[in-house]
C-alpha cells in the first residue's frame, strides 16, 4: 500500500444529471482528490476513450485512470461500451467500475464476463454514495498499483 493518494483522472458515463450531480459532490465530500470527467452515454465515453470529435484535445479530455460505468444509457449502453473496450488494446487496461442501479444477477455476471474490474449497485442515501466514493478512492487510488497512463490514440 502506498498510503499516499495520487491524482487519477476519473470518467464516468452516466446519462442522469442528477445521479451525475450526486457522484460529484459525493467524491467532493468523501475528499477523494482527483479529477472527474463526465460523458453523458457509452458513445461519448468512446469518443472521449478515443479522442474523436469533441474530446480530441486532450489537454482538456486527458485519458483516465478510473471509469466509473453506468449500464442503462442511450445510443450505446453500458454493456456494449464495456465490451468494445475490453477489446481494444489501447483500452482494456483501463479498470472499469460498473456503478448502476441494476441489481439483475444477469448485469452482474454479464459485467464480469465482459471484463468489469468491479460492480457496485448505487446506493439510494447520498450518504451511502458517499461511503462508496470514499471507498472507491481508497481502493482505486490509494491501494492498488494502476498500469502506467497509456496515450490517447486515434481510431
Amino acid at each position: 500500500m502506498t498510503g499516499q493518494a495520487r491524482r487519477v483522472v476519473i470518467l464516468m458515463a452516466e446519462d442522469d444529471p442528477d445521479d451525475r450531480l450526486l457522484a460529484q459532490e459525493a467524491l467532493e465530500e468523501s475528499r477523494v482528490i482527483n479529477e472527474l470527467h463526465v460523458v453523458e452515454d457509452g458513445q461519448e465515453l468512446m469518443d472521449y476513450l478515443c479522442g474523436r470529435g469533441d474530446f480530441a484535445d486532450a489537454t482538456t479530455h486527458p485519458y483516465p485512470g478510473l471509469i466509473l460505468l453506468d449500464l442503462n444509457m442511450p445510443r450505446m449502453d453500458g454493456r456494449e461500451a464495456l465490451q468494445e473496450i475490453k477489446a481494444d488494446p489501447r483500452l482494456r487496461r483501463i479498470p472499469v467500475v460498473v456503478l448502476t442501479t441494476s441489481k439483475s444477477e444477469e448485469d452482474l455476471v454479464r459485467s464480469y464476463d465482459l471484463g468489469a474490474s468491479s460492480y457496485i449497485t448505487k446506493p439510494v442515501t447520498f450518504e451511502g454514495l458517499v461511503a462508496v466514493m470514499k471507498g472507491l478512492g481508497q481502493y482505486w487510488i490509494e491501494i492498488v498499483e494502476l498500469p502506467p497512463e497509456a496515450q490517447r490514440g486515434a481510431d
